[in-house]
């Protein structure tokens, strides 16, 4: 069988109200495309395993890896992404405050785009969340566009559409999923940004919290500056 197209790449933890729905919603926003869904459980303590394996069933193409210790959400893509088989990813988050319909609208910007075009995400409208974390990532999202200059007022939103190709080139860390951006500029791709949904969380509870995602940001942007100045960017290249 020849390799799919597009790989959808769903990282969870403990999200047995939302994965297996989710992983349908998925399948039937994409069905007529060539592509596999790929759901990562981060060694869920819950019947989230359970449930996938389940729905497993209905969906011949969703694929199921799991970890066997928890790693979080970066470490969950980017196994995702290592096992992926098409040339383009989507990724998504597995508690399905990520509308599905707005993903192939993000593929297909990436695949009329010219190759340095390497990553399309999504920005979140008229998001769902509690009226603090909205606030936190507003502050957030301003301190880090001002020192990293990644042209993007959203990078916590989940949903986005990357060459695999230009994923596998970035530095890999704890968190890299929310300076991926910044990650892929540094390797002089361009970027592109779409208005995507955001819905209420329905089940289960969030793994992060404002103090939490502050204390962990603060190192995190020191590490993606230094990244940034270490670079040397010699442009394209050719053989000759």
């Amino acid at each position: 069988m020849s390799d799919p197209s597009i790989s959808i790449v769903v990282p969870v933890f403990n999200e047995e109200g939302a994965a297996a729905d989710l992983a349908r919603e998925i399948a039937l926003v994409f069905e007529g495309w060539d592509c596999e869904i790929i759901f990562v459980d981060d060694a869920s303590r819950d019947a989230t395993l359970a449930r996938l394996t389940a729905a497993k069933t209905a969906l011949p193409n969703l694929r199921i890896l799991r970890h066997q210790h928890n790693a979080g959400q970066s470490r969950a893509v980017r196994t995702g992404v290592l096992a992926a088989r098409g040339a383009i990813i989507v990724t998504l988050d597995g508690d399905g405050q990520n509308d599905p319909v707005d993903a192939p609208r993000l593929v297909r910007r990436l695949m009329a785009g010219p190759p340095a075009l390497g990553l399309v995400g999504g920005r979140r409208v008229a998001r769902k969340d509690s009226a603090a974390k909205r606030w936190a990532s507003r502050i957030g999202n301003g301190i880090r566009a001002m020192l990293l200059d990644d042209h993007a007022d959203d990078t916590g939103c989940g949903l986005k559409a990357i060459r695999r190709e230009v994923f596998l080139r970035l530095p890999y860390f704890d968190h890299v999923h929310r300076y991926l951006p910044a990650m892929v500029l540094r390797e002089g791709y361009d970027t592109a940004f779409e208005d995507v949904g955001h819905r209420p969380r329905i089940s289960g509870v969030s793994k992060y919290n404002n103090l939490g995602r502050a204390w962990v940001s603060i190192p995190d942007l020191v590490g993606v500056l230094w990244l940034k100045r270490r670079a040397r960017n010699p442009g394209r290249f050719s053989e000759v």
